[in-house]
């Protein structure tokens, strides 16, 4: 058992002299996603190849210094943070991280989620709950076992259905996150929101990204959700809604199922000018942006011999080469990723 939660005071005071961070468009940064494993139990097929690679596990940083990192965030103005990988529930101990961290809530940190593909959610849902966690996004893309066996390459989604029964029992509000692919599962995308929305989730609708080399063709799997909304406003009434969760997605309520639907459209309506994220991966590289290749190196700062000054400083460089925007492309067969590491390991 990690050692970590036994470090943790149950009041923890906030600098008063930390200073936000705001990148060079003025965009001030309070939401981190911080990955905490590359690992994961699925080999969904726009993600990653079956034979995947993972990273040796002496490059991932310990949960110790996930924390210590968090914590930094924290005090230069975080006030979201999100727990993603991989998968993040098959991280050894990370229960003890999250129970630290749900300890900032209310000093300093606002709201603390997480994403997963649900494979072990039934088993940690009562333990996420208590930590202080209080929504999380549910990777879900088919409600059709066999379709789900072949898009994950594992028949797991009775696992899945029983995570997502779990979390709603322990009071966990879900939200269902679903990859739009075309031929695949565009027909039963009504009837999976329908499903979400019955069950009391929201259902947010994803377009697949350029990012990582896998066994498909991106441009075969691309779909549009502008063509997804034309065909979902044919069935149903769709109006916009002013909900926002600090996340990329723009939301519409649907009339008809009483539900919400979320839209991320990376590549048909570009969302980055009121981007507020920088996301953390398990080996402590900074992204500051999903589609670039800029990056930071927190590991180094981390395990230096002055890790404050030289976090500051690394934040600080963050902030300089944040880009205004990315540049996804999908009208080219045969293209080049737009960034040749997967989803997997930028944290989702």
């Amino acid at each position: 058992m990690s050692e970590l939660a036994n470090r943790i005071p149950d009041r923890i005071e906030i600098g008063a002299d930390a200073v936000p961070l705001v990148d060079t468009f003025k965009r001030q940064i309070s939401y981190l996603r911080l990955s905490v494993t590359d690992r994961c139990d699925l080999r969904c097929t726009y993600c990653m190849p079956e034979a995947m690679k993972f990273l040796p596990r002496k490059e991932v940083l310990s949960l110790e210094e996930l924390y210590e990192l968090a914590n930094g965030f924290i005090e230069r103005g975080v006030t979201k943070i999100r727990i993603t990988g991989g998968e993040p529930l098959v991280r050894r101990d990370i229960i003890d991280l999250i129970n630290a961290l749900g300890k900032r809530i209310g000093y300093g940190l606002e709201e603390l989620t997480l994403t997963t593909n649900g494979t072990q959610l039934a088993q940690h849902a009562d333990a996420l709950a208590k930590a202080g966690i209080r929504r999380i996004n549910v990777s879900l893309d088919t409600l059709n076992r066999n379709l789900f066996a072949k898009l994950t390459r594992r028949d797991a989604l009775p696992q899945v259905l029983d995570g997502i029964g779990a979390a709603k029992e322990a009071g966990l509000k879900v939200k269902l996150n679903a990859v739009a692919l075309k031929g695949v599962n565009e027909d039963e995308l009504p009837d999976l929101i329908a499903w979400g929305h019955g069950q009391g989730h929201d259902v947010t609708l994803i377009e697949v990204m350029p990012l990582g080399d896998i066994e498909e063709e991106r441009l075969d799997q691309f779909l549009s959700l502008a063509d997804v909304r034309g065909q979902l406003e044919q069935r149903w009434t769709l109006t916009e809604s002013d909900h926002r969760t600090g996340g990329p997605a723009r939301y519409v309520d649907i009339a008809e199922t009483g539900g919400r639907l979320g839209l991320i459209t990376p590549l048909t309506g570009n969302f980055c000018a009121g981007c507020n994220r920088l996301r953390v991966t398990a080996t402590g590289q900074l992204y500051p942006c999903l589609g670039g290749a800029e990056r930071v190196d927190l590991r180094a700062a981390l395990r230096s011999e002055e890790p404050v000054r030289n976090l500051a400083e690394a934040l600080a460089k963050a902030m300089k080469i944040k880009p205004e925007k990315h540049h996804f492309r999908m009208d080219q067969r045969g293209a080049e990723p737009a960034q040749p590491r997967h989803m997997s390991m930028t944290g989702g």
